[in-house]
């Protein structure tokens, strides 16, 4: 019998280039869209998704593992009929983790030498000096979530000389890191932080954090980096808090809506930049290779890594 693989990622576009990407690593799967009616539903084994539609994957008898195509699984919770009883593995491949440190790098790098300030005076041929206010030594990076992701960024924000502190659900012990934990703590971690870096997990607790009353605790002047969820910034406080300046600026890469409609006025403000939730994503071929690996170590026997936990939330 045929093996299937179905995949929901990028749009019906990206699927010959998913198709390519498996054949490289995986050539006993067929690759199909998960949305081809022409789908032998007994066929398939594995799906590769982001937001599926409501029900198609409980419609398959016998799917084993839901891979996510990004670290997140918001898309795939949101469907009502998800079997729940499945694994749903999140793509965190290396790859990810380091490309998020890198994203997270360029974005407090663009915020402290004003990156923004620099492309609005070149769309209006307008030379525009900017003196930075700070160096590297003289800035604190604060980190909302310290998971796999938030400890990179910390790793390669305190190799460029920042000082860097974090606040996560547990204490963490990382090597020059001041280590923030629980409701108690917050307060302090955030008004000692210059840059705030939001990476957190999607949970119920987490749900529009980044809100009028966390920003208010900031030192007036700081700065926000949302690198996380849209559902953790109430992007309305935000600007609020831009306009009155006790937020600087903020560098966004996540929305509750994507994309980001084009009449919000977020696109406009001076002090915002914008990214289309581009901060860890990996290429296709690396995420195939990722699912393949899985795969194999699934049907060894082996536990699945960055399995999402129902309990917990991610």
């Amino acid at each position: 019998m045929a093996r299937t693989l179905l995949v929901k990622s990028g749009g019906e576009a990206a699927v010959a280039d998913w198709q390519a990407a498996f054949a490289a690593c995986a050539p006993q799967f067929e690759v199909r869209s998960l949305a081809d009616p022409t789908v032998d539903l007994a066929t398939v084994e594995y799906a590769v998704v982001w937001d599926p539609e409501p029900g198609r994957l409980a419609s398959l008898p016998n799917l084993k593992v839901i891979f996510g195509s990004g670290a997140g699984v918001d898309g795939i919770l949101a469907d009502p009929l998800l079997p729940k009883h499945l694994p749903i593995v999140r793509c965190a491949t290396p790859g990810a983790t380091q490309r998020m440190g890198e994203f997270a790098c360029w974005a407090v790098l663009s915020l402290m030498k004003g990156a923004r300030r620099y492309a609005l005076a070149q769309a209006e041929g307008r030379w525009d000096d900017v003196i930075p206010e700070r160096m590297a030594g003289e800035t604190v990076i604060g980190i909302m979530g310290l998971g796999a992701m938030g400890s990179r960024a910390a790793e390669m924000l305190l190799g460029l000389g920042f000082r860097v502190r974090g606040w996560s659900r547990s204490r963490k012990a990382l090597a020059g890191v001041e280590s923030f934990t629980g409701e108690a703590e917050r307060d302090a971690f955030l008004a000692g932080t210059d840059i705030l870096i939001c990476l957190l997990p999607a949970t119920p607790g987490t749900r529009g954090i980044l809100a009028a009353p966390l920003l208010a605790r900031l030192p007036r002047g700081a700065s926000l980096i949302n690198l996380a969820r849209g559902s953790h910034q109430v992007l309305d406080d935000i600007l609020a808090a831009l306009d009155s300046g006790q937020l600087a600026e903020a560098f966004l890469d996540v929305f509750e809506t994507e994309p980001l409609p084009a009449t919000h006025r977020a696109w406009a403000h001076p002090s915002v930049t914008i990214t289309p939730h581009a901060a860890s994503l990996p290429p296709r071929r690396e995420r195939a290779a990722y699912v393949a690996d899985c795969i194999a170590r699934f049907e060894r026997g082996e536990t699945l890594p960055n399995l999402y936990d129902h309990e917990r939330g991610y």
